[in-house]
């Protein structure tokens, strides 16, 4: 299985560092230490506001590149971060998500992770033809608008919606989850920099958690897929 981004979205989007992690071996009954990337993420918000952090702000602008508010479509790091700023904390769901919400806060930059057995041959971030199949949450279908960047498997179901808005309910790790991949995106200034940073900070938790072997990789244009099997 590959995972990478079309050549259209490294040509639109010259800014985009990604980050990719795979590992094998995830389980429920870990118990993740977030308290010190909670920490960070409400140090960085007694400073200013989600929307005025530059991770944010770069996001807030490439959304509003591809026609979408801003202020109605936030990216999963600023949704995650205005929740936090309001309620003080965030539910536990599942280890691994726990973990990647928590550094994604501290770092601010959206983190998604999908449970590989539900993902059919390669996962590509493209611009949607509009033919494709979102599950939502609730179970419910929808179809992305043309054009909308998704995460498309070869059986064409939209894994993401809207880049880093929406994530789909039919790859959402859950308690069977065993073989994951993460990825985390940026477009802020400094993200060259940063990415690396995170995806190290992700494989350090992972590992610590799980007798797991972390493979990871930073994609560029140059090298723009990352191989899973």
């Amino acid at each position: 299985m590959l995972f990478g981004h079309a050549d259209e979205m490294w040509r639109d989007f010259p800014e985009l560092v990604p980050g990719v992690l795979h590992v094998e071996g995830i389980t429920k009954d870990a118990v993740p230490e977030v308290e010190p990337y909670l920490m960070i993420a409400r140090e960085r918000l007694a400073e200013a506001s989600e929307s005025e952090l530059p991770e944010i702000q770069a996001w807030r602008r490439t959304f509003s590149r591809m026609g979408l508010k801003p202020t109605q479509y936030r990216c999963a790091s600023e949704a995650l971060l205005r929740r936090f700023r309001k309620e003080g904390t965030l539910p536990r769901i599942h280890p691994l998500i726990d973990l990647c919400n928590a550094i994604s806060m501290a770092f601010a930059m959206p983190v998604a992770a999908l449970d590989l057995s539900e993902i059919s041959g390669n996962l590509e971030v493209r611009y949607a033809v509009g033919d494709e199949s979102y599950e939502t949450f609730s179970g419910e279908i929808e179809h992305p608008d043309p054009r909308e960047v998704i995460f498309a498997d070869d059986a064409r179901r939209a894994h993401a919606r809207r880049w880093t808005n929406r994530q789909s309910g039919s790859s959402a790790i859950r308690d069977t989850s065993s073989s994951v991949l993460i990825v985390a995106e940026a477009m802020h200034d400094s993200a060259e920099s940063d990415v690396p940073k995170l995806v190290a900070t992700i494989a350090g938790e992972l590992t610590a958690l799980w007798p797991v072997t972390a493979r990871t990789a930073i994609l560029t244009r140059a090298e723009p897929e990352f191989s899973v099997t």
